[in-house]
């Protein structure tokens, strides 16, 4: 038996939208933050049920929101409680990603 992924330890109460059960993204920026989010789980970086508590967080908070707009306030919010980055500096960094 294969060990749970990240995506299994989201749970059903934040269901990642899927087509044929892979990650479905609309627009290129949801699958640089989804991909983001794994890459910093699987390296150690972030704890994943704290991100899952976070992104349900969110959803609680804007359930009207774009699911990616929600999994990316909630990664934001859970890489400055890593202590992974500071204000100033993820801001820099999506500054630059935006960019391009």
């Amino acid at each position: 038996m294969r060990p749970p992924s990240a995506l299994d330890r989201l749970g059903p109460e934040a269901p990642v939208p899927r087509d044929n059960g892979e990650p479905v993204f609309a627009e290129p920026w949801e699958a640089t933050v989804f991909g983001l989010a794994v890459s910093l789980y699987e390296q150690g970086a972030i704890d994943w049920e704290r991100f899952r508590r976070q992104l349900i967080a969110v959803i609680e908070r804007a359930p009207g929101a774009p699911y990616y707009d929600s999994w990316s306030r909630a990664l934001e919010a859970t890489i400055l409680e890593a202590g992974l980055l500071t204000v100033d500096q993820l801001d820099d960094r999506i500054g630059a990603l935006r960019a391009g």
